[in-house]
């Protein structure tokens, strides 16, 4: 029997941000502090939530340091 189960999408959502002190490593752009929600969703079914705090470049995007 072989089973196949496809990640459709993982989606990250800012709830919230204020600015944070500090640079981003990549692009060199400024920081801040978000709530962040992550969704993933198996075959159009949502799956797992997490909420979290995190670092993120107001630039680029990427998430410099996260805490749970």
């Amino acid at each position: 029997m072989v089973c196949f189960c496809f990640l459709v999408d993982q989606r990250r959502k800012i709830k919230g941000s204020k600015p944070a002190a500090g640079m981003c490593s990549r692009c060199g752009r400024g920081a801040k502090v978000a709530d962040m929600k992550t969704s993933t969703r198996f075959c159009l079914i949502p799956v797992y939530c997490r909420s979290r705090r995190a670092i993120v470049c107001t630039f680029c995007g990427s998430v410099l340091k996260s805490y749970r």
